[in-house]
């Protein structure tokens, strides 16, 4: 299984993006997705997770305090795909943005974690 992050780039604040992870190989079922993000110089932090609202999955989604409103985290469970749109950008949201999702490869597999390589989004003042 591999994911692929896409979307990352420089924009002004005020500014939109969307970042994009699709998840490739064996995917037999998407449990939990999210975005994760590290500032420069900072910890890794969980922006916000979504899950597939299949099994015993609700669809539910949450935010950090800091991106609430701003932020939105969707999904495409028949694509494997899902999408962080990151509206009223600020320099504050400049980090390197990772695609998370736990995933799995088989009907009797409870799943097992997997990070994409990362983006970077970069927020100018």
């Amino acid at each position: 299984v591999q994911l692929q992050a896409s979307g990352g780039g420089l924009v002004q604040a005020g500014g939109s993006l969307r970042l994009s992870c699709a998840a490739s190989g064996s995917v037999f079922r998407l449990n939990v997705m999210g975005w994760y993000r590290q500032p420069p110089g900072k910890q890794r932090e969980l922006v916000a997770p979504i899950d597939s609202g299949t099994m015993l999955y609700s669809g539910s989604t949450n935010y950090a305090d800091s991106v609430k409103g701003r932020f939105t985290i969707s999904r495409d469970n028949a694509k494997a795909t899902w999408y962080l749109q990151m509206n009223s950008l600020k320099p504050e949201d400049t980090a390197v943005y990772y695609c998370n999702a736990d995933i799995s490869t088989g009907p009797d597999d409870y799943g097992v974690d997997y990070w994409g390589k990362g983006t970077q989004v970069t927020v100018s003042s």
